[in-house]
């Protein structure tokens, strides 16, 4: 399927630069305040991952979650949007990001929105993600808001090499 992407800010995602606060002890930095998120937004779960270089998780879109992904460090990796959502006033927008410890952000990502990350660091990358939906619903009973694409021939939802 062959599809044409628009580069540029995609409708509804949010990127929210991670301000490290240091002092002698080391550093904090605030990933989320609920009072800075709308209710649809407000995390149910959270889980940390490590991808190790090279390796790319996605490219994959919810039908109802909503992920709120924070990029720290170590590591680095590089972050792939795609604006599937055809309502949307970006339909196939699609951006790219350097994000994790050369970039600390956090990332809202909305259903409809295929995203997928490369660890492109010599080291791992860890990725934090609090979604506003229980994985597999509650007590894991449910299916799996999950759409997958890195399997299909040919997916329009490219990463660069």
């Amino acid at each position: 399927m062959s599809v044409i992407w628009t580069e540029g800010v995609i409708h509804d995602v949010e990127i929210r630069p991670l301000n490290k606060r240091t002092d002698s002890r080391g550093w904090l930095s605030e990933l989320f305040r609920s009072d800075e998120l709308t209710s649809e937004q407000v995390p149910v779960m959270c889980y940390i991952s490590e991808t190790l270089p090279d390796v790319t998780r996605g490219p994959h879109e919810h039908v109802d979650q909503t992920d709120f992904f924070a990029f720290f460090g170590p590591g680095n990796l590089k972050l792939y949007l795609w604006d599937n959502r055809q309502d949307s006033p970006t339909y196939c927008y699609k951006m790219i990001l350097p994000v994790g410890v050369s970039n600390p952000v956090a990332v809202i990502v909305p259903p409809g929105v295929v995203h997928a990350y490369r660890c492109v660091s010599e080291i791992p990358a860890l990725v934090f993600n609090a979604p506003n939906r229980l994985y597999a619903g509650k007590g894991k009973q449910e299916p799996i808001d999950e759409i997958r694409h890195e399997n299909i021939a040919d997916s329009p939802f490219v990463l660069d090499k």
